[in-house]
């Protein structure tokens, strides 16, 4: 009842949110983002600011960090969001300085990466990317508070992710993450179109491994309104066939409708992402995101940031969620992209 009333109230308000008192404000989060000002860091930016990030109640310091190429770039996107007059906005700190733009932060949301370019082979990607990822793991590990949690989105995400843990060794493994809440909600978005249900009517999809076209969208454990989904779609044929192909080839897809990649949809995702990392998943639900591998009951080898399923606490304490039955059909998806995850550590780091 009590709920009820709150979300009457709330509706009412629409975003007419009343001001916090001086004595209730919160801290500032400082939340550094590198290649602010490109594709999806500058609809990233829009989105901390507009307070989907950390709620409309919670200022943020937002350090944005580019390339000296793009440094004209980013004063307008400072100019922009500056206009926007955002009320979640304490201060903007531009800069192409790397210790300056990591200097004591909670988070840091790591966009910018090296594209893959025509002719390159995916080993010379990575060996450019690891390059990338050593600088910013040791500017975060030199400057960045302990606590930092360190989401990276730029791609080959995971490995990227791994490779920034290795080179910041006085913060725990644990802090770094790698984005699949995006291939989340690709998979739950299909989902409701097919069986004509709300995204928020979808729960508990799982995204197993690389954030590549080798991860699996497990539906064996999610559920579409209270329901086993598998029950609700009634269609194993699809679920293990098109709907597969469709999430892991999603970002190529929409590359060759815009003739771009994945960019609002991609930013939304890692607020997302951050969100759920700063406040916590709510009850028996979970989310995804590549976390270090080592200590998982599913058989997965240690050393390699894999997507699992997590219930996380307030603070950002996760936990895999353990006991999920796998089937053989699953099992051999699930060894498959660990492959390709061992891989891409060796062709990155050698070992």
């Amino acid at each position: 009842m009590e709920q009820n009333i709150l979300v009457s109230r709330l509706q009412q308000l629409g975003r007419h949110f009343p001001a916090v008192p001086r004595n209730l404000e919160q801290a500032p989060i400082r939340v550094a983002v590198t290649g602010a000002a490109g594709q999806i860091g500058s609809f990233l930016c829009n989105f901390i600011a507009q307070g989907r990030m950390f709620g409309p109640y919670q200022k943020v310091i937002m350090q944005l960090i580019e390339l000296p190429a793009a440094e004209k770039v980013l004063k307008g996107l400072v100019m922009e969001l500056n206009d926007g007059a955002y009320t979640c906005v304490q201060q903007i700190i531009p800069t192409t300085d790397p210790l300056v733009g990591f200097k004591d932060v909670d988070v840091a949301v790591l966009v910018g990466a090296r594209p893959r370019g025509p002719g390159m082979e995916r080993s010379d990607l990575l060996q450019a990317n690891a390059k990338i990822f050593q600088a910013q793991g040791q500017a975060i590990d030199k400057v960045a508070k302990k606590s930092v949690k360190v989401a990276v989105v730029g791609n080959p995400a995971n490995t990227n992710a791994l490779i920034c843990s290795h080179y910041a060794p006085s913060i725990p493994k644990q802090n770094f993450s790698a984005l699949t809440r995006l291939d989340q909600g690709r998979a739950v978005s299909q989902l409701a179109e097919r069986t004509g249900c709300q995204v928020e009517e979808v729960q508990n999809v799982t995204i197993w491994g690389n954030h590549s076209a080798t991860q699996y969208p497990d539906t064996f454990h999610a559920t579409i309104r209270g329901r086993p989904a598998r029950q609700v779609v009634n269609d194993d044929a699809w679920l293990d066939g098109p709907f597969l192909s469709k999430v892991q080839k999603r970002g190529a897809e929409i590359i060759s409708v815009m003739g771009k990649s994945s960019a609002a949809s991609a930013a939304a995702a890692a607020c997302d992402h951050v969100h759920d990392l700063w406040y916590g998943t709510v009850g028996n639900n979970w989310c995804n995101m590549g976390v270090i591998s080592d200590g998982n009951q599913y058989g997965i080898p240690e050393g390699i940031m894999y997507s699992f399923p997590l219930q996380i606490a307030t603070g950002g304490q996760w936990q895999v969620v353990n006991g999920l039955a796998i089937n053989d059909f699953s099992r051999g998806k699930m060894d498959k992209t660990a492959k390709e995850l061992l891989e891409e550590r060796k062709m990155a780091l050698g070992f």
